[in-house]
């Protein structure tokens, strides 16, 4: 850390994304990616001459085309409907726009709240999970704060119920619910349509996940007109060219072929309980889960122990050295021939345990 940087900044805890290997020589089941490839209308459409000729102009600060898309997609108006870099960058306007009185979020949960948090000085409280790692919504009602909710939450892949989201937005209707979805399209129920009735709540979602795109840094949230038009005042006063060219074309694409991303997205699922079985057998607690990882522990075999192991023979899983999570590790979902090398490695590493 050097000299020049702001001292307001020296003493922040940035995020640490997942490890992406250079030379490609793992199986990667540690950044929850999707195992699939882009649908071929989305590939057609960053691969087409007329996109590349246009990289010499400014793309269009208003993605017209894709928010039209993400709007017939999800039957709001167009002016209910922001885009940006990545549901990453709206999490952090959100944090600037809507954090003054604070923030609640769970204590175990997307580890850039708190980045956020500090980065914008921001008041913010981690709330404890209940044993088996579920939201107590009682912790969340009327608290005067904006709340950050991942739905289903990550790590844990556990959900809460539209009723309870509901009752957030009943509770405090002058402070945002955000209902973080990066996961919701593999077995959960989208708070999209309760955005026609509660005009705090914010709904973002990202292309990261189920539509195969998470190298395209492309995500949108679903909101009231009133939540929208503030995210676009931050945007606007940033950098208004948030999403590019190229990026909005894909999304735009995917969005055209969503019989596609269901298919992979069903295929996941059908992965996940496969291999939740499988885990079992092999003595692992197995956290139930709607999104496409699962996140596990084993009494035999200390947790960073386990991802060192793995790591030695090119599988990457995601371990957290926060104490209160660190005999768990979270496994994204790969295809079936990837989770059965896993299943496979992962028998090897505990015979030789029992071994010694």
């Amino acid at each position: 850390m050097s000299r020049f940087l702001n001292s307001i900044y020296q003493t922040l805890d940035a995020y640490t994304p997942g490890e992406q290997p250079k030379d490609g020589a793992y199986i990667k089941l540690n950044t929850n990616e999707s195992p699939y490839p882009a649908g071929p209308a989305t590939v057609k459409a960053v691969t087409d001459a007329r996109q590349a000729a246009r990289l010499r102009l400014y793309c269009d600060p208003d993605a017209v085309a894709l928010k039209d898309a993400l709007a017939e997609r999800y039957g709001v108006k167009r002016s209910n409907v922001f885009v940006s870099n990545g549901s990453d960058d709206i999490l952090n306007f959100s944090f600037m726009a809507f954090a003054q009185d604070g923030v609640l979020f769970p204590e175990i949960t997307y580890g850039f709240y708190p980045v956020f948090g500090d980065l914008h000085g921001v008041e913010y409280t981690r709330v404890p999970l209940k044993e088996g790692f579920f939201v107590d919504p009682e912790d969340y009602k009327g608290k005067g704060k904006m709340i950050v909710l991942a739905n289903p939450n990550a790590p844990t892949g556990r959900a809460l119920g539209l009723d309870v989201i509901a009752e957030f937005c009943e509770s405090d209707p002058d402070h945002v619910i955000l209902i973080d979805e990066a996961y919701i399209d593999f077995g959960g129920i989208s708070a999209v349509p309760l955005t026609a009735k509660y005009e705090n709540l914010l709904v973002v979602q990202t292309f990261s996940k189920s539509r195969s795109l998470a190298g395209a840094r492309l995500g949108y949230a679903i909101a009231s007109e009133t939540l929208i038009n503030d995210l676009e005042r931050i945007k606007y006063s940033t950098n208004p060219y948030n999403v590019n060219t190229v990026s909005a074309a894909a999304g735009t694409a995917a969005l055209s072929e969503p019989e596609y991303y269901r298919e992979n997205c069903r295929k996941i699922m059908e992965t996940r309980e496969y291999s939740a079985g499988r885990l079992k057998e092999l003595g692992f607690e197995v956290i139930p889960s709607v999104a496409n990882f699962l996140f596990v522990s084993n009494p035999k075999i200390d947790g960073k122990e386990f991802y060192l192991e793995l790591k030695e023979r090119r599988i990457l899983i995601r371990h957290f050295d926060n104490p209160a999570i660190t005999q768990y590790n979270r496994i994204t979902v790969g295809t079936r021939e990837e989770m059965d090398q896993l299943f496979a490695a992962i028998r090897d590493i505990l015979d030789r345990k029992e071994e010694k």
